[in-house]
Formats: C-alpha cells, structure tokens, sequence
C-alpha cells in the first residue's frame, strides 16, 4: 500500500483526502494543515497535525497548498530525498525545493468542498523531474478512478490557463445570465438544458463547429437589439467582447 502524507487544508486537498479514503490501494497516514482546526473534523480518521517537524515517514508527500507557499512549505519540509509533489496547474515543478524528488500531480478540476466529486470525471496530469517517480504517481492516480496523461510544464501552463476560460470564465457568465433573466422575472432554470447540450455537443465536435448564435450568423439586427437591452455597461461590453470575438473567429467584420 502506497504511504501518503496529504498537505493543506483547502477545496483539493479535501476532495483528495476523501478519494484515496475508499481505495485500498493507498493510504493517508497522516494530514497536515498550519491551522490544524480546518481538519479537526478528520481526526477519527487520521492523524492530524500543524506541525511540519511531526511529519510521518511516507511514500509520497502531496502539497495541496495555495500556490504562494508551495515553494516555502517545500522548503520547510524536516527531510530530503523524499518524493514530493503539488497540485497547481501554474506553478513550476522546479519551484519545490531541489532537495526532494520533485513532481506534479494536477487534478484538472473545480473543486467545491460541498459538492460530491467523482474522480472518474478528474482528469490528473502527471509532471516528474525523475522518470523513476512516474509509476508511483500513476498508481496514486489510477487508484483514484482518473484517466491520467503525463505532460511538461509548457502543457500543464497552457491547459490551466485554458482551465479559466473554459471554467471561471464560463461560470462568470452563468451568472451574468442569471442576473439578466432575474431583472424580468424569468427563470433561470430554464436555460440548464441549454447549458448542458453546449456541453454535450463539445464531446462529440469541435467547439469552432458548434458555434452557434447571432454574432456567428452576422445577424445585425439581434445583435444591436441586444446591446439596447442592456442595461449594465459591463455586461454590455463583454457583450461586445464576445461578439467580435466570434465574428473574427468566423471569418466576419467586427461592430
């Protein structure tokens, strides 16, 4: 069985620590947090600590910390020699301490600690300095339910940074739709389905195939007749962003 040693306390961290608790194939000997009462709540579970220099001996140590002090908890870490990895999609492999054997594990997810997480549905890409950590890496992953892909920095940057677009980005607009159907009393239950078969349709095409709506079509008209409807000038100008963005996607003038 694989030892792990799970560091932080936040959205991944926990979501992690709840996927290797139903597998058999690895073991969370011990969690640490430097505000021990954010895992007070596990400690029937595990043993817990705020203490670096009480750390376990362990196979791998997962630094599920915000990105700014991975480096210095890196650092901080009583031992070297050991494999230790991070979570983040931004933050270079080469930022934890050279004294350890360094990795990633980047779970390409949205993680919220009050929604359930099914890891079959996580993909977790896989970054090494030494190809000898590897294997152990994919075990953990595996073990999870994942699909794992190993890639390199320059592909880790990229798909978190594509990562925003698709998800803050997006989310960002659900709720821009919301506050517009909300000012006339409309539902907006009623645009799920929408959302859905958006997302269902990119599963089986390319997004620039089902590009659909009045900037792809160049249709004038709705367009300024949407603009006129808005009231708010930042929901107006995101509008527009949007629209240009589209019409020289697809090959037409911008407004």
């Amino acid at each position: 069985m694989i030892s792990v040693v799970l560091l932080g306390a936040g959205n991944v961290a926990t979501h992690l620590f709840k996927g290797f608790d139903k597998t058999s194939e690895v073991s969370v000997i011990q969690w640490y947090n430097r505000s021990i009462h954010a895992i007070k709540p596990y400690a029937n579970s595990v043993d817990i600590t705020d203490d670096l220099n009480d750390l376990k001996d362990a196979d791998i140590y997962i630094l599920a910390v915000s990105d700014d002090v991975i480096s210095e908890v890196s650092k901080n870490l009583p031992f070297d020699d050991k494999l230790v990895v991070h979570t983040s999609g931004s933050v270079s492999v080469y930022d934890l301490d050279m004294k350890h054997k360094r990795g990633v594990l980047y779970p390409l997810q949205s993680f919220s600690k009050s929604a359930e997480m099914d890891f079959a549905n996580v993909p977790i890409c896989i970054e090494t300095i030494d190809k000898k950590s590897y294997p152990l890496l994919k075990k953990i992953a595996v073990s999870l339910g994942s699909p794992t892909k190993r890639i390199n920095s320059d592909q880790r940057r990229v798909l978190h940074l594509a990562a925003v677009f698709v998800n803050n980005f997006t989310n960002q607009l659900y709720r821009i739709g919301h506050e517009i159907t909300e000012s006339e009393g409309a539902e907006f239950d009623l645009l799920k389905p929408l959302i859905l078969e958006t997302a269902k349709k990119i599963q089986e095409m390319s997004p620039f195939k089902a590009q659909t709506g009045p900037a792809k079509r160049n249709d004038k008209k709705t367009i300024k007749k949407h603009l006129k409807q808005l009231e708010n000038e930042q929901h107006k100008a995101i509008y527009e962003l949007l629209t240009d963005s589209i019409k020289a996607t697809h090959g037409r003038k911008k407004l």
